[in-house]
Parts: C-alpha cells; structure tokens; sequence
C-alpha cells in the first residue's frame, strides 16, 4: 500500500519571516511600498464589487486576490513564504468587501455578512428601515456611518502598532504545537455548537482529507470557494426551480442565466482545451 508522501512545509520560513518583520521598521521599507501599492489597488477593484452584491461576501475575492497575485508575480516561488504581495492583496480586498457590505445594507435592507446583519439589527431596533429613502431621511446618520469606517481604521492602527511585537512572536510557536491548540479548538467549536459526535467525525473526516490534498498538492482554495458557494448555489437553484414551476429550461432560455451558465463553461473548459493544445504541440 503506497505511504502518503510527506507535506512539502519548510521550518525556516516562519522564524526567518519573524525575525526579519521584528527588525523592520513598522512603517515598512521603500521595497515593500514599491511591491505593495499595486496589490492594494487590485484587491480594492476585487473585493469593492463582491461586497456590494448580495451574497458575495469576503471570502471569495480574497482567494481571488491571492490567486491573481500569484500569477503576477515575478517571484511567484516567494508565495507560502512570507510574500508582501500575498497580504497586500487579499488584505486589501476583504476590507474593501467589507466596506462595499454596506451598499446593499443602505440601499436594499439586505445584509451580506455578519457585522452588516448586526447593524441591520441595530436599525430595527431603533425604528430605521434602510432603503433609497434613507440617504433623504437619515442623512446624518448614514453619513456618520461611513465616517466610523475612517475612525476604525484609526483605531486599528492605534491599537496593532504597539502590539505587532506580540503578533509576530506567535510566528515563533513550534508547528506542531501551533496545530495541536488549532485541533483542540476546531474540537471545542465543532461540539459545542449541536454536541454532537457526528460534527467531530465530518470534522477529523475532512481534516484528513485537507491533510491528503496538500501531501497530493491538490489546491486547497476552489474546494474552499465551492464549499462557500455551495449551499447558496443550491438555495437558488431550488428558488428558481420554484419560481418557474419545476421547468428546468428556464437557465437556458433566460438571457442572463443562459449568459452566466456559458461563462462558467468557458472558465472550465477553456483551461483544459489549452492544456491539451499545448501537449498536442509539445508532442
């Protein structure tokens, strides 16, 4: 019976990455301005649009950021060991998605993540209800609204800068025992939401499978994406189906389905089509 071959980690990277991030300056070297300023301003682009439709959440253009970045990268090797372009990005393109939250909280009363779903809350409980009315009727509100995101974000700063000391030291935990307290947690949290015995065997179950994908080098990220994006394809798939009466045709004779249904093809097929274009010229 074959072993399962060992996961390629490297032990070094994580020391040497915190003893070179205690050395840095905080405010960061011209070297990683020059590499940042760009992965800034494409994760905003991503992750802005996936926040302010419903249900894009921020999970999504994260992956995307850290994929699109990897593949611009002149250095792609340095990805898993401490890149400034694999934070950058997907930093950048969760905070935007977070901030784009609000545009369908504000406009259509639908919240996209957990602190919008707080804030929506918080309205009902004072009698607000979010809507194209409410930029005319609570102006001041709104307004102080995005003006919190501002004092946040200062807040933040305030509060990492004397304690990125203490987070960097956590890069110094021997792995095994980083993964030991990992695994107790995930435990914790898997039983006492239903305790239930089942919860912890899917959870060991696909522990081990996310074990055997990174021995095997499948890519963690679309596995990841497709168990996000699963229940809500599902959810709409079954409220289309209700909607046209069970008449499964109705992807394909709507324009807009028909539309996204053809894309979602072509980001399948094209990649495997080139693949095989180029092993038929390599031959």
């Amino acid at each position: 019976m074959r072993s399962l071959p060992s996961p390629r980690y490297s032990a070094d990277p994580p020391r040497a990455a915190s003893r070179a991030s205690a050395s840095a300056s905080l405010s960061g070297s011209k070297r990683d301005w020059a590499r940042s300023w760009r992965p800034w301003l494409r994760g905003t682009a991503i992750g802005f649009p996936f926040g302010s439709i419903p249900a894009g959440g921020a999970e999504i253009p994260t992956f995307l950021s850290y994929g699109v970045e990897k593949r611009l990268a002149r250095e792609s090797d340095e990805f898993g060991k401490g890149a400034i372009e694999g934070v950058a990005g997907p930093e950048a393109a969760n905070n935007a998605s977070s901030t784009g939250a609000l545009v369908p909280l504000l406009t259509l009363g639908i919240p996209t993540s957990a602190t919008a779903a707080i804030i929506l809350s918080a309205f009902q409980q004072y009698g607000i209800s979010p809507g194209p009315l409410l930029f005319q009727m609570q102006a001041d509100l709104v307004w102080g609204l995005i003006a919190s995101l501002y004092i946040g974000n200062v807040i933040l700063l305030v509060l990492n800068l004397p304690l990125i000391g203490m987070w960097v030291r956590l890069l110094s935990i021997p792995r095994p025992l980083l993964y030991a307290g990992i695994l107790v947690f995930a435990t914790l949290g898997a039983y006492s939401l239903h305790q239930s015995v089942v919860d912890l065997l899917i959870l060991y179950v696909f522990g081990l499978l996310g074990f055997a994908m990174r021995c095997f080098d499948f890519p963690v990220a679309p596995a990841i994406i497709g168990l996000i994006l699963g229940p809500l394809a599902e959810l709409q798939f079954r409220r289309a189906l209700a909607i046209s009466q069970g008449d499964p045709s109705v992807f394909v004779t709507q324009p807009i389905a028909a539309a996204l249904l053809a894309v979602a093809a072509l980001a399948v097929l094209v990649p495997f089509a080139l693949g095989l274009l180029r092993r038929f010229r390599q031959a």
